[in-house]
């Protein structure tokens, strides 16, 4: 696997961690600069932002509260949360929030807006610090599509559940998750850092302009990440959350299966659990997978049930994650269907 990584690291220029462990073997990797102008390497405990692949915490803190009587997946967002949604349908659950099946306006809405970095023009990100600040971007807009209708990937629908877990709790949402998952978890080093106040050991993210030179994210995504996305994580810490989530170290068993069931289908063999996507082979299970993407952002991690293994990609990099985890996935592949030779053999 290595030898396939070198190859994919020397086309790409990865800037990253990649860890992979499978039983008890481990692969923990470190590549390029955590601070391109100060050359400080990224080393296997370096934070990275991973983007929407923290709309895991967020659902896993909404199944606790389930868990706790205080919500139910079918409460109805006007019953939960007291802002002015006058403009979206009455009938909006919870469960259509987790799903992406609201129907709901999108703040950054991916079919229409291409860019990002274009949303912080008019909206300056170094406002954006609260969940609530994101509520004007999006409340006021009439729904996109009728509830249920279908699938449409929506990061304002976990703003609102961010926003539910604050009502539900009284705290902060991130101070919510730290006590709840990432402490639970032993996720020591993970948190949801402010970008102009970063812990040591935590890599800047960057994107790469035209003319081949480098800038910062600083003034590309919001100064401080939510309920949607914009967590950091060490490649160990995430490997952690996937122990302790099949473990059942955060969850029951029963609401652990919940989160994991595929609710809704998105496409062939492509299926959406609540903040979490399911991808089938042969009918069966292949990998439970996040991911996340942001200017300077990119991160893919997976859990493979047939084969144990968990494959953390962290990259500081507008891209890279992916090209990396196609290459650990086609060595798993190769592994498994090896092992199904010699098991019918």
């Amino acid at each position: 696997m290595q030898t396939q990584l070198q190859q994919i690291i020397k086309n790409i220029d990865f800037s990253g961690t990649v860890f992979v462990a499978e039983g008890d073997n481990r692969l923990n990797e470190s590549f390029g600069y955590a601070n391109r102008s100060e050359q400080i390497v990224n080393n296997a405990s370096t934070r990275f932002g991973i983007a929407s692949g923290c709309k895991l915490f967020t659902t896993i803190a909404i199944c606790q509260l389930v868990e706790k009587g205080q919500l139910h997946f079918h409460t109805k967002l006007n019953d939960c949360l007291h802002y002015d949604f006058s403009a979206f349908d009455q009938e909006i659950t919870i469960h259509h929030l987790l799903t992406h099946t609201s129907g709901i306006p999108d703040y950054f809405d991916e079919e229409v807006m291409e860019d990002f970095e274009e949303l912080w023009v008019t909206n300056p990100m170094y406002h954006m610090r609260n969940l609530c600040d994101f509520l004007p971007l999006f409340q006021h807009q009439p729904m996109k599509y009728p509830v249920g209708e279908r699938f449409h990937y929506n990061n304002a629908g976990y703003i609102l559940l961010g926003l539910i877990v604050e009502k539900s709790t009284g705290m902060n949402f991130s101070d919510y998750v730290q006590t709840a998952i990432f402490d639970k978890a032993g996720m020591h080093a993970s948190g949801y850092f402010s970008l102009d106040c970063l812990p040591a050991n935590t890599a800047l993210g960057y994107i790469e302009q035209l003319d081949g030179t480098w800038k910062t994210n600083i003034y590309s995504v919001p100064v401080k990440g939510g309920s949607d996305g914009g967590a950091f994580v060490t490649v160990g810490d995430m490997a952690k959350l996937w122990d302790a989530l099949m473990n059942y170290q955060l969850l029951t068993e029963n609401s652990t299966n919940l989160l994991l069931s595929p609710h809704v289908q998105v496409n062939e063999d492509s299926y959406y659990g609540y903040g979490v996507w399911i991808k089938k082979a042969n009918n069966a299970i292949f990998k439970y997978h996040i991911m996340g993407y942001d200017p300077g952002v990119s991160f893919h991690s997976a859990y493979y049930p047939s084969l144990a293994s968990k494959v953390v990609v962290c990259s500081n990099k507008s891209d890279g994650a992916l090209d990396m985890m196609r290459g650990v996935e086609a060595y798993l592949i190769e592994k498994l269907s090896n092992q199904s030779n010699v098991s019918t053999k």
